[in-house]
């Protein structure tokens, strides 16, 4: 009888759930008159059921009603407030997806121009409201690749197409054109991307008026002092022009074109040495792809820069520099305990060679200088047992504030090195309390009551304090903190 309760109940809750077969069994008039009275006070609910009807009725003046919606909000000024603003996305999402889903349908170039129209409510939408969950930015980027699909089925002149695509990259103050070149591509052909750099080209040798002295406007202030606002759009029309004219390179395969936009000091910063060698790798030319590598300037001794190491390694993967390749993945490896390039250095060796090798690297990480950096490699290559050993060792050196790396390190010996893990969360605790750091006695007082947890399983404490005696220190030294014992069950 009790499991026929249960059936019953469940049955019952599954025809109770919020599904659309659930509710088309409350019948059309129901339904109809519940959407009623939910649109009663709910704008954007209300365009959306006259959108609906208009589709069904004349689907031909879905259009009209968009572009009217669209020249509303375009007109309108005042500002969204808090949860208005979901509403807001709501309604323009909704004219989207009436242009993707109707227009399109019926007539793609008048599609597309209304699109166009979408996009050019970014700039009124984001000053209209408050965008920090990134929805407003993001319902841009999604209709921009709208204009891809609509691009191609509506079938623009190329020519006509540039001259959009260059007059919206240069007002892209919110960067709702990001990714137009890359999304219109298809669309502009080799004749549209051709047209379209060369009005690039044509603006980056237009010179640009400066005004005069007494009409500069500050806008702001830096390390040099004053940013005036015709430097900052100068320099933003050479950052369009540059990173518009190397998309076009990727897309056209000009490898050249897209160095080119780099002067020479440029080329020599490391990262920009990759993004270039890359390139001239996938086009065959490794010898220049390791002659860029090899011109950048390493301006921070020590630091391990992988995006241009990495792609040092795949050029000389490429030229058949084997050796010197794993040579430089062994180097990655030595200065940043990098797993990635330790797997990638002995994944290459013959076999038992690759035993050997690994028992170097872990030694090499048990000798690390930096305790905490030894410890966090051998925590997650793994090599628990000597992380425990190193913890045990050098137990003294432990940074209590550096609980990014003790807390997961102490999770992880918890369970066959319990000594070690306490030796870990200690260092916290201790850190916690001298620095008298009130916001982390509750992760204190967490960890003090793991090692406590853990005294069972600890055989010996060797050279360092039981639990009885460390709990006897903490009270002698912080007795007063009465903020964390207070925590203490």
């Amino acid at each position: 009888m009790c499991d026929m309760s249960k059936i019953a109940k469940r049955a019952k809750g599954s025809r109770t759930r919020l599904t659309s077969e659930n509710l088309e069994a409350l019948g059309a008039r129901r339904l109809a008159e519940l959407l009623m009275e939910l649109a009663e006070n709910n704008a954007a609910a209300t365009r959306r059921l006259r959108l609906e009807l208009v589709a069904k009725e004349a689907p031909e003046d879905v259009a009209a009603e968009v572009g009217k919606r669209l020249g509303q909000i375009a007109r309108a000024g005042s500002f969204i407030h808090g949860h208005n603003v979901r509403e807001f996305a709501t309604d323009l999402d909704t004219q989207r997806r009436a242009i993707v889903d109707r227009v399109a349908k019926i007539d793609a170039a008048q599609a597309l121009d209304l699109m166009w129209r979408f996009m050019d409510l970014a700039e009124t939408a984001h000053e209209r409201c408050d965008d920090s969950s990134g929805e407003i930015g993001e319902l841009f980027r999604v209709a921009c690749d709208d204009l891809g699909s609509l691009a191609q089925a509506a079938k623009p002149e190329p020519a006509a197409l540039a001259d959009r695509v260059f007059d919206a990259l240069n007002d892209n103050g919110y960067g709702q054109y990001d990714g137009l070149i890359g999304a219109l591509a298809p669309a502009l052909g080799s004749s549209g991307l051709d047209h379209l750099k060369a009005n690039f080209i044509e603006l980056l040798k237009t010179p640009i008026e400066r005004p005069a002295e007494d009409e500069r406007r500050v806008i702001g202030w830096g390390l040099d002092g004053k940013i005036y606002q015709n430097e900052l759009m100068a320099s933003r029309r050479k950052i369009t022009i540059q990173l518009a004219l190397q998309e076009i390179a990727d897309l056209q395969g000009d490898v050249d074109a897209f160095i080119a936009q780099y002067d020479e000091q440029a080329r020599k910063v490391p990262g920009i040495a990759a993004t270039i060698a890359r390139r001239l790798l996938a086009a065959n030319r490794a010898e220049e792809a390791l002659k860029a590598l090899d011109a950048a300037e390493h301006r921070h001794n020590g630091w391990v820069e992988f995006e241009w190491e990495d792609a040092r390694i795949d050029t000389l993967d490429a030229l058949g520099r084997s050796n010197e390749a794993q040579a430089a993945r062994w180097s990655c490896f030595e200065r940043a305990l990098s797993r990635q390039h330790l797997r990638a250095y002995l994944k290459r060796l013959p076999d038992f060679d690759d035993f050997e090798a690994e028992e170097r690297a872990l030694k090499h990480a048990e000798c690390r200088s930096d305790v905490l950096e030894g410890i966090a490699f051998l925590v997650s290559w793994p090599a628990l047992e000597r992380a425990a050993r190193l913890v045990n060792l050098r137990a003294a050196e432990l940074n209590g504030d550096r609980y990014e790396v003790l807390s997961p390190a102490a999770d992880a010996l918890a369970g066959k090195y319990p000594l070690a893990a306490t030796l870990l969360l200690r260092a916290m605790i201790d850190f916690t309390l001298t620095k008298a750091r009130s916001s982390r006695y509750r992760h204190a007082a967490r960890h003090f009551m793991e090692c406590a947890s853990l005294v069972s399983s600890i055989a010996d404490f060797g050279t360092f304090e039981t639990h009885e005696a460390y709990a006897a220190r903490l009270q002698a030294k912080h007795g007063r903190k009465s903020g964390f014992w207070a925590l203490i069950p």
